[in-house]
């Protein structure tokens, strides 16, 4: 019987992900590895399943028949994977009454999140909270994974991502302080129809990429997409240094401001909104059972 190494699962995680760039370059990026470090633990891992599961040139990369094969499979023990994590932090959190919440952007210092957090220790007392920031593709991601139990964001949430809502506001441009309507107060969408928007990565949500670059837009122009960026400063910085433009939160005037970029409101541009968000899984969990209640005693459904 010929001898078979077990691939790991980082590196079923690098297979997934080239699955979808098809590109080196791009799947380290996402991965946050060097490219030689990719590549090396990517044959590592066919030297493992001895077999081949991608082609590659110097211009293209294509999956093989063995690579198609095995992609379920592979996303499948990923997966499972995920979610043992998730179960025996999740369990483990809950013995200890710590609650870790994700936050994305300034939802940490809003008036909301202050509210729910502080009414939810006036409740529990022994309730302990750990608060971090995440990035653009953790921010729902990581209540997948577990690594937090709840996270105060902007939706739209996906799918087995429930949300309560906190608050609404106007969505804002941002724009380089050299652009020609700069000095305006306000604009519209087909004003900006020439402007090249910011991007998120790939694991962002499709449905929140879209809205948070406005696509499609109203009257059905096509939106052309600039540089990735993974959080709110690399955004800022962005716009700043490659003339691009990006929608924001009307409270991005009062926690961002900084030099090189302005803010304009936008007539004819939906509001947004503010959201305290959990895993489906998770709902009834004691500490996101805390969370929860106190987002609906300070902020009621229909408020």
């Amino acid at each position: 019987m010929d001898h078979w190494t077990a691939p790991t699962v980082h590196q079923l995680r690098i297979f997934l992900v080239l699955a979808e760039e098809l590109h080196f370059g791009r799947a380290a990026t996402r991965m946050f590895m060097s490219q030689p470090a990719l590549s090396r633990q990517f044959t590592a891992l066919e030297q493992r399943l001895g077999v081949q599961l991608i082609t590659r040139t110097n211009r293209t990369v294509e999956l093989t028949a063995a690579g198609k094969a095995i992609l379920a499979e592979a996303q499948s023990i990923v997966t499972a994977t995920q979610v043992l994590h998730r179960v025996a932090t999740e369990y483990n959190r809950a013995a200890t009454g710590k609650v870790i919440v994700g936050t994305i952007g300034a939802e940490a210092a809003m008036e909301h999140t202050r509210r729910v957090l502080a009414e939810a220790l006036e409740q529990h007392p022994d309730l302990r909270i750990e608060v971090r920031l995440l990035s653009f593709t953790e921010h729902f991601q990581s209540l997948y994974t577990g690594e937090v139990d709840v996270v105060f964001c902007r939706p739209p949430a996906p799918e087995q991502i429930q949300t309560h809502h906190l608050s609404t506001e106007p969505r804002i441009v941002c724009l380089p302080s050299d652009d020609p309507l700069a000095g305006r107060h306000e604009v519209t969408l087909a004003e900006l129809r020439d402007r090249t928007v910011i991007d998120f990565p790939a694991d962002c949500p499709p449905a929140w990429r879209n809205f948070w670059a406005v696509n499609p837009r109203p009257d059905g122009s096509p939106v052309e997409y600039g540089p990735v960026v993974r959080d709110v400063e690399s955004l800022l910085a962005t716009v700043a240094q490659d003339k691009v433009i990006a929608f924001l939160p009307s409270a991005a005037r009062r926690f961002f401001p900084r030099p090189g970029i302005v803010f304009l409101d936008v007539a004819d541009i939906p509001p947004c909104t503010s959201a305290l968000a959990w895993h489906v899984n998770g709902s009834q969990r004691p500490t996101v059972m805390a969370l929860r209640q106190a987002a609906e005693k300070v902020y009621p459904a229909g408020f």
